[in-house]
C-alpha cells in the first residue's frame, strides 16, 4: 500500500519561500507520476503541479507558473515543491498525490489513486 507523508508547510510572509516534501513508501516510487494539489478554505481542491516518473516532464497551473518548481529524487523516494514569491492567495492545505501511470502527466485529482494527509501553508500579507 502506498503511503504519502507531506512536510515543510508553515507560516511565511508574502514574497517568501517554502519547500514542501512528500515522502513516498510502499511501492516502487519511480513507477509513479506525482502531483501537488491545494485546497483553500471554502474552495475546491485545485491542481498545482505534476511530474512524471523520471522528472523529465512537468506541468504547472497558470497561477503558480514561474514561482513554483516541482522536482523528485527517485533515490530518496521524495517529491518536492519549491514555492517562491509566495502570495496570500497561495494559502491552502497542500496535498501530494501519486498514481502508477508514471509516464503520464495527470492534471485531475480524480485520476490519482493515493493521497497524503496534507500540510498547511499560510502566507501573510
Amino acid at each position: 500500500q502506498v503511503q504519502l507523508v507531506e512536510s515543510g508547510g508553515g507560516l511565511v510572509q508574502a514574497g517568501g519561500s517554502l519547500r514542501l516534501s512528500c515522502a513516498f513508501s510502499g511501492r516502487t516510487f519511480s513507477y509513479y507520476v506525482m502531483g501537488w494539489f491545494r485546497q483553500a478554505p471554502g474552495k475546491e481542491r485545485e491542481f498545482v503541479a505534476a511530474i512524471n516518473w523520471s522528472g523529465g516532464s512537468t506541468y504547472y497551473a497558470d497561477s503558480v507558473k514561474g514561482r513554483f518548481t516541482i522536482s523528485r529524487d527517485n533515490a530518496k523516494n521524495t517529491v518536492y515543491l519549491q514555492m517562491n514569491s509566495l502570495k496570500p492567495e497561495d494559502t491552502a492545505v497542500y496535498y501530494c498525490a501519486a498514481d502508477p501511470r508514471g509516464t503520464r502527466i495527470l492534471l485531475r485529482g480524480r485520476e490519482y489513486d493515493y493521497w497524503g494527509q496534507g500540510t498547511q501553508v499560510t502566507v501573510s500579507s
